[in-house]
């Protein structure tokens, strides 16, 4: 015979006898696993009730701890990242302060046109108890002050 075949043939007798072995195995085994079920049950039960015990001691215990942390480390840990953030965010392009140069100057340009409207609308008050002599002097200045002798506009 060849090496092959034998090879094989060992090989078969060698699967057949670990088959036998499992399934005797298993046989001797199933009154022990009768025996053992029930502590194994028991087991679980006392397993169960330890583990629920534990979670309902450490659910406060940790409840407790978060509103510590929550009051404690939270806002330091919320400052950090608030700071983080603010050195993270890119600078903001810088206007210029020709704006606030234009603001400023509009505002005054503003106050004076006001300024010249509630002059203009103001007429000299002439007294009735000055004489003609006075009036005729406050003409000739008017007429000095305005060399083409135009008369001022009154808006009003």
């Amino acid at each position: 015979m060849s090496r092959t075949i034998t090879d094989r043939k060992a090989a078969k007798q060698a699967a057949r006898r670990v088959w036998q072995r499992a399934r005797q195995t298993a046989k001797d085994a199933k009154p022990v696993a009768a025996q053992v079920k029930p502590l194994a049950q028991d087991t679980k039960d006392v397993a169960s009730r330890s583990l629920r015990k534990a979670r309902a001691w450490a659910a406060p215990q940790v409840e407790r701890t978060g509103q510590v942390l929550q009051d404690t480390v939270a806002p330091k840990v919320a400052a950090a990242l608030a700071e983080s953030a603010r050195r993270l965010d890119p600078e903001k392009p810088h206007r210029g302060r020709w704006r606030k140069v234009a603001g400023i100057s509009v505002l005054l340009a503003a106050v004076s046109a006001i300024i010249a409207a509630l002059r203009n609308r103001i007429t000299p008050a002439i007294s009735s108890a000055s004489s003609d002599d006075d009036a005729s002097a406050a003409g000739s200045a008017m007429a000095d002050a305005n060399p083409e002798g135009k008369k001022p506009a009154h808006t009003s």
